[in-house]
């Protein structure tokens, strides 16, 4: 089972979705019920999708080798995601407000309901992609662990990493986590990147110190 409550949380957007489609739809308002219909189905992606992903297996440990230790594990921190949900929120009933409560033009509405969505969807999606991943920093190897349909797993040696770099986004920022690039000199696909972290600074000096 994934790490966290990704199916709890899509439950709970996936209403909020589906109550707005649903009155749009069969309630008795001005507005054509085709325009429910989007947010009927989003609310149904929402809560399918959150649930498979609360079932889905967390990646599994990697198979070591020979004289090889794991040194430290993380796992993807959930406030920055949480954080960029609950920012959309305000939104979202302002769309609401303006949509139904005043004789705004329709400009108002669309584009609060635009910055919603954008901030419920990409906090959403990073919420279910932190769900299902996990790092590693063996004596050998820094690498990601991801598993959705099939394991995707990415690593670079320690003998071939040639930069470490630390960055944070606003959101981030704010609620204290941060982002880890490690990349090695042998191409432009070759790099490990290792999102919302908590202490991040550390665990990279931890890789610098390694390499």
């Amino acid at each position: 089972m994934a790490r966290g409550l990704p199916g709890v949380w899509s439950t709970a957007l996936s209403i909020l979705f589906g109550a707005s489609g649903g009155y749009v739809y069969f309630g008795q308002t001005p507005f054509p019920e085709v325009l429910g219909t989007p947010l009927l189905l989003f609310g149904a992606f929402v809560f399918v999708t959150g649930w498979y992903i609360h079932l889905v297996a967390a990646p599994p440990a990697p198979t070591l080798r020979e004289s090889e230790e794991i040194i430290d594990t993380r796992h993807p921190t959930q406030k920055a995601p949480l954080a960029k949900v609950l920012l959309g929120l305000p939104f979202l009933v302002s769309a609401g407000y303006f949509l139904f409560f005043t004789m705004y033009p329709y400009v108002y509405p669309t584009v609060a309901f635009a910055i919603a969505l954008y901030l419920l969807s990409t906090g959403l999606l990073t919420y279910w992609t932190n769900s299902l991943t996990t790092y590693y920093v063996t004596t050998d190897r820094v690498m990601s662990s991801f598993r959705l349909f099939s394991l995707v797993r990415k690593e670079i040696p320690m003998e071939k990493i040639r930069a470490v770099k630390e960055s944070k986004s606003p959101i981030e920022a704010i609620v204290g986590v941060g982002n880890i690039r490690v990349a090695s000199g042998g191409g432009a696909g070759l790099e490990v990147v290792i999102r919302n972290v908590d202490d991040a600074i550390t665990f990279a000096d931890e890789i610098r110190k390694i390499t």
